[in-house]
């Protein structure tokens, strides 16, 4: 074990407490404590075949005598990076034997939350903190500032991302870009290819540019020269020799590996726009030290024909501080926590919140921070059953927290609480089981909501409802999975008081729609605006002249004859044919819709009365003159 501490002042403590944070790779687990932003102390690194799980090494750290010094009792937020790929709750490590739920990881050791991530996604992170000793330029250029950043990393594999900025902060794109085809270019290549493309059937970029690929390359061009006597190295044992014994074979593979990484590097540059600059990260690069720097990697990164010019002004930096992972995985859990934003973490929002609650709306609250996933996935009157109160008071303990209801509150505990940093669509697979089926669903539904809230245009939003709150007769018009939502439609447009119909039958809703004229609106729902059948009676509706409003995905066929369309793009993924969270989407839609029609008949009819009652007042007014 290693330890080392930095130095820190008081003031610059976070209110709630230190914040642990952990690198955690093959051979070795690396953590942290992060008093506040951006001061860091009590480094330790020790080897995971030491520790049985990873809660054994976690509470063996807290319980140093230097962690207990800095505060580690009190920690109540912590994220741990890994080299491995995160995907639900289930972790199980590729390269050492650690497998662990991140719920009940975050449970056993009493933490709020809990961010299991990948290290490469912390590492992508990590690039607009850099401090500048961090980091060495290779070459010209000069970075934009706000503009994308591009991130490659060989090790184990390799690895590719980029960085977005917005307004207020930066977005890591989740890449899979280390297994694009390789491609050559030059005769030295070809042949290393052609070595490769002997033993797999596919060679990627990482098959080459990574520790194995290292191994690859140095038999292939052994091969090349004629050297049939060559036993296999070590990539270590490559770099060793290519350095320090001056190893002719061994310095051709170093000098190959990072004219491709040049390669590989523009090419990253050029798909991502990276005008901010390219970041060289990963354990092999570095240890190439000056080498590195003389090699042909610039050159190759420059070598782009008509696009030379326009990458000579982009810049490649070569990361070689000290655990740089820990400034991104401190970034993403301060994000998570909405230290940004200066938002409240929902579990801690409800501890806070406990002090001036009721004795019952403190059951609820115990049994939230005692289980929060559990409340996830239950409905109001499981809540209620378990906490021991009746549900008005479920409702009152979510208005104790500014919250409109149960619903806002479920969709911030899913944003707020444990787990992955949510990149994407989790994929339900056959294989899973039910209990990640339920953690998957859960997590798919509250991030598409999420979603369509950051996409919706209240533009359109505001079309929709003035259309049907004018239409002389509005038409229902769907088939297939979206018929239940048809009904709730159908339903909620009825109480409203605007005459609706829906046939269920396509041929009676085809004569239906050919029936409709001018001031009358067709509302189309489909989870494709692709289905032929779907599409002729949503032509039909607009021969007469009547109005046609779509709820389908952007450029779909049906959005595209729409008058007026709310566009839902969402992918269900393998499990097509039951589409679970699309017709949840259109239930809030058409929530949405029914919502803002009732506001403006609500507002109209109290201004209908109150012209009356001026009306009638000017009239009495009126008669009693002429009296």
């Amino acid at each position: 074990m290693s330890t080392a501490t930095t130095s820190h002042s008081p003031s610059a403590h976070y209110p709630d407490g230190p914040r642990l944070l952990a690198d955690i790779g093959g051979t070795n687990a690396r953590f942290i404590m992060e008093l506040g932003p951006g001061v860091t102390a009590g480094l330790s690194v020790v080897q995971c075949r030491t520790f049985p799980t990873l809660l054994d090494a976690m509470r063996d750290y807290l319980e140093l005598p230097s962690s207990i010094a800095l505060g580690s009792k009190q920690v109540r937020h912590a994220a741990i990076a890994m080299a491995n790929p995160i995907d639900g709750d289930a972790v199980r490590m590729t390269n050492h034997d650690w497998a662990f739920s991140i719920e009940a990881l975050r449970q056993q050791m009493g933490l709020h939350t809990l961010l299991v991530l990948n290290d490469f996604t912390a590492l992508a992170m990590a690039l607009p903190h850099l401090p500048h000793n961090a980091k060495r330029q290779i070459g010209g250029g000069i970075a934009r500032q706000d503009s994308v950043i591009g991130l490659i990393g060989a090790g184990t594999g390799l690895g590719v991302s980029g960085m977005i900025p917005t307004e207020d902060r930066w977005i890591a794109l989740g890449s899979e870009g280390g297994h694009a085809t390789f491609s050559p270019r030059d005769s030295r290549e070809m042949a290393i290819l052609g070595y490769a493309l002997k033993r797999y059937s596919h060679v990627s970029t990482e098959r080459l540019l990574s520790g194995q690929g290292m191994e690859l390359m140095y038999m292939a061009l052994a091969e090349q020269a004629g050297m049939t006597q060559v036993r296999p190295l070590s990539a270590a044992d490559i770099t060793h020799r290519a350095l320090r014994e001056n190893c002719t074979l061994c310095g051709a593979v170093l000098d190959t590996f990072c004219a491709m990484l040049g390669t590989v590097a523009s090419n990253v540059a050029l798909t991502l726009g990276a005008l901010g600059g390219i970041y060289i990260g990963g354990g092999i690069a570095p240890r190439f030290g000056e080498r590195f720097d003389l090699s042909l990697f610039r050159q190759r990164f420059e070598d782009k024909g008509r696009f030379s010019d326009y990458l000579k002004q982009i810049p490649t930096f070569l990361i070689v501080g000290e655990n740089p992972v820990f400034l991104g995985i401190s970034a993403i859990l301060a994000e998570k926590l909405g230290a940004k934003a200066g938002n409240t973490p929902i579990l801690e929002a409800v501890e806070q919140a406990r002090q001036r609650m009721s004795p019952s709306e403190c059951k609820v609250a115990d049994w939230v921070l005692k289980d929060p996933r559990a409340v996830l996935s239950s409905p109001i009157v499981e809540i209620a059953r378990q906490a021991g109160v009746s549900q008005p008071t479920v409702m009152r303990f979510c208005r104790s927290l500014n919250l409109q209801g149960l619903a806002e509150f479920k969709l911030k505990l899913a944003a707020g609480l444990t787990g992955t940093i949510a990149i994407a669509h989790s994929q339900i697979k056959f294989t899973d089981s039910t209990a990640e089926v339920s953690d998957k669903v859960l997590a798919n539904s509250a991030h598409a909501a999420m979603a369509l809230r950051e996409s919706i245009s209240a533009k359109s939003l505001n079309a929709a409802i003035e259309l049907l709150q004018k239409a002389k007769y509005v038409e229902i018009l769907c088939v297939g999975s979206a018929r239940l939502v048809a009904e709730d439609a159908l339903q909620k447009l009825l109480h409203l008081g605007i005459r609706t119909s829906y046939f269920p039958d396509i041929q009676n809703q085809l004569m239906s729609a050919r029936l409709l004229q001018r001031g009358d609106v067709g509302l189309a729902i489909s989870r494709s605006g692709q289905l032929e059948e779907l599409l002729t009676s949503a032509r039909a509706a607009k021969t007469n002249g009547a109005k046609l409003l779509a709820i389908c995905p952007h450029g779909s066929p049906l959005a595209k004859i729409a008058d007026v369309c709310l566009h839902l793009d969402h992918e269900e993924g393998e499990l097509h044919y039951i589409p679970m969270v699309v017709r949840l989407l259109q239930l809030i839609l058409v929530d949405i819709l029914a919502i803002g029609l009732a506001k403006n008949l609500n507002v109209q009819q109290s201004e209908d009365a109150h012209e009356a009652q001026g009306s009638s007042k000017k009239t009495r007014k009126m008669g009693a003159h002429l009296e």
